[in-house]
């Protein structure tokens, strides 16, 4: 598990400099035009931000599991993994799309981003 969240942990964090870097860059003038252009890029800003600090709480997850803190650390690189996609993802999908019903989603990605950091917390009282 541990190198599987290592693994994780690199494809995440190189997509999410992928995908900021597209935001920053390109984002822009794909979305020049459009009357909510600068909200879009508020949510596609969110999305890249809250994906790159997970990739590294997955990276932390990974340490956490080498060092023997039980299965807690495992649990929360799984919600680190699944909460970027579902947080992280139904905004991008938002940006790209105009799809607002995705807004109901995202709240769902955050609960698992939350869950993660919370398994990091039990962690803490673990016996190696």
């Amino acid at each position: 598990m541990e190198r599987l969240l290592i693994l994780l942990a690199g494809v995440f964090g190189c997509l999410g400099v992928g995908l900021g870097a597209f935001g920053a860059h390109g984002l822009t003038k794909a979305l020049a035009g459009l009357e909510d252009a600068t909200t879009r890029l508020g949510w596609w800003e969110t999305a890249a931000r809250y994906h790159l600090i997970h990739a590294l709480g997955i990276a932390f997850a990974a340490w956490l599991t080498s060092r023997g803190a039980g299965m807690s650390p495992r649990v929360a690189g799984v919600c680190f993994a699944a909460g970027i996609v579902v947080f992280s993802g139904s905004l991008y999908t938002m940006t790209l799309t105009g799809a607002r019903w995705l807004g109901a989603v995202t709240p769902f990605g955050g609960l698992l981003l939350m869950a993660g950091w919370v398994a990091v917390c039990v962690a803490a009282f673990a016996r190696p």
